[in-house]
């Protein structure tokens, strides 16, 4: 019943403010609702996650199976009708685009983050009812004079960033930099902000996408579509006459001719405001973060249009938990990028050294989804019944999913391990069965003594094998005689 009249107020309020047309004031309203509601109030979209979806007994290692080749670039996607990623509610792609390449702006029906590989360049993000605060100005095609264009803020990305975004806000990127950027993005299709079905779909606002079948083989693959942009569809005249121009800019708008594809090539570096990264502005962002806390929010522009969209989790000062023999590891949650609060969801970065390892341990409140950036390792992961329902090598352009509560470990391989793990929840919470906190620590040793039918002794042994938290080095000889009942002593490992 609260749930019924939570919906039916949202609903009401929003066609009250689109009435009497305060529509900045509006969002904020229900901007201010959805980030009081805990992620247990809300959560995925309740009824869509069927549960023989879950019901897994193999996980595989996946890798991209269908691309769209464009001119500046290319797109890839990995299969979104696979088992595991219908469990996780997800659809994951990959973009890689070539030095003065731009990605046309599209938005998508679901929230997605995003995670550089590599690269650097600019993005930005149109979010209805923003004020069009930055000025660029640039030279007419002919002729001297100059004119000043008005838009919404332009930032920049680098190597290691998360840029966050909402359902149906256009997003469009710009690879400034001397070499390839590579992007790897995930769509929350089971969030509740997508009110579609559980299919992910790109509305293009330029451009046009044409998938390439892999040796030239025609199969099934989700419910995507080829297809132009959204101005395609539309009668000429009509659209000519909402938009104010002629019918030969409609023609361009429609790309009838057009088949660069979803990235493009720009002739001449982008002439706008190029942001840089200054400390002054990472002052400024966490000064309004400051005032935000100190108070209740003062409107929609506070709210949401000045609100940071990217964290960057591969700077050593944000690091979560370090071991020098083992690795670290640096998250990024609704505490440190608030927006995510909305979006409900979180990543973090993993590094694992030569040899190093990743505790067992399960994802208590959320679907995980690796990809490796670099390096090699092995994974294995097991299911409720203790079945094993993974073992497997992984190396770098590869994808894992682990389900919720799936309990998994990974160890790196003489190059060592990295990668990136997007998670279904603002603030994912893990439980490690070894360590300093883990599990097994937390038991007391009568109970461990009793439930593995081992003596106290080596119930005592296994709290407190692993000293160290969630990252561990390779385990040394001292190690193993304490393992073996030896009085050698360990340090932190």
């Amino acid at each position: 019943m609260a749930t019924t009249s939570t919906r039916a107020f949202t609903l009401l309020s929003v066609s009250l403010c689109l009435l009497v047309t305060v529509l900045p004031s509006c969002f904020a309203q229900q901007f201010e609702q959805w980030q009081g509601q805990s992620v247990w109030q809300q959560g995925r979209q309740q009824g869509r996650q069927r549960t023989e979806e879950c019901d897994i007994w193999s996980l595989t290692v996946a890798e991209p199976s269908r691309r769209i080749q464009s001119e500046a670039g290319v797109t890839e996607y990995w299969d979104p009708s696979q088992q595991q990623f219908r469990c996780a509610g997800v659809v994951v792609l990959r973009h890689v685009v070539e030095p003065k390449g731009l990605l046309l702006p599209s938005y998508a029906n679901a929230p997605h983050i995003t995670y550089v590989v590599q690269g650097r360049g600019l993005f930005g993000a149109s979010i209805p009812g923003c004020p069009q605060t930055f000025q660029t100005e640039t030279r007419r095609e002919r002729g001297s004079e100059r004119f000043r264009d008005e838009h919404e803020k332009i930032r920049r990305f680098r190597e290691g960033d998360v840029l966050a975004l909402p359902a149906g806000v256009p997003v469009w990127l710009y690879n400034d930099g001397d070499s390839r950027a590579i992007a790897v993005t995930i769509f929350d299709t089971s969030n509740f902000q997508n009110q579609l079905d559980e299919n992910l779909r790109l509305f293009q606002l330029a451009g046009s996408r044409q998938f390439q079948e892999p040796r030239g083989e025609r199969r099934e693959f989700g419910r995507f579509e080829e297809g132009r942009n959204i101005f395609s569809g539309f009668d000429q005249e009509l659209l000519a006459d909402a938009l104010g121009v002629n019918v030969e800019t409609v023609n361009k708008l429609q790309a009838q001719n057009d088949v660069r594809g979803n990235i493009v090539f720009v002739e001449k570096s982008l002439q706008m405001l190029s942001p840089e990264f200054q400390e002054e502005e990472i002052e400024r962002e966490r000064e309004s973060e400051a005032r935000r806390r100190g108070g209740r929010a003062n409107g929609f522009e506070e709210n949401f249009c000045s609100m940071r969209l990217r964290h960057n989790i591969n700077a050593p000062s944000e690091t979560d938990v370090f071991n020098p023999r083992g690795g670290r590891i640096t998250s990024v949650n609704s505490h440190k990028l608030p927006i995510l609060n909305f979006l409900q969801l979180s990543a973090e970065r993993v590094v694992l050294y030569e040899h190093g390892l990743l505790a067992p341990h399960w994802n208590i409140n959320a679907h995980s989804i690796g990809y490796v950036t670099r390096g090699r390792g092995r994974i294995q992961v097991v299911r409720d019944n203790g079945r094993l329902v993974l073992d497997q090598e992984v190396q770098e352009g590869q994808l894992f999913v682990i389900p919720q509560n799936f309990v998994v470990v990974n160890k790196a391989s003489r190059e060592g391990l990295e990668y990136v793990a997007f998670k279904t929840n603002d603030n994912a919470l893990v439980s490690t069965l070894a360590g300093r906190t883990s599990t097994i620590r937390s038991l007391p040793v009568e109970v461990l003594s009793n439930s593995y039918l081992i003596s106290r002794e080596t119930a005592r042994q296994l709290k407190h094998g692993r000293r160290g938290v969630a990252v561990f080095g390779p385990a040394t000889l001292s190690t193993r005689k304490y393992q073996r009942g030896g009085a050698a002593a360990i340090g932190d490992n």
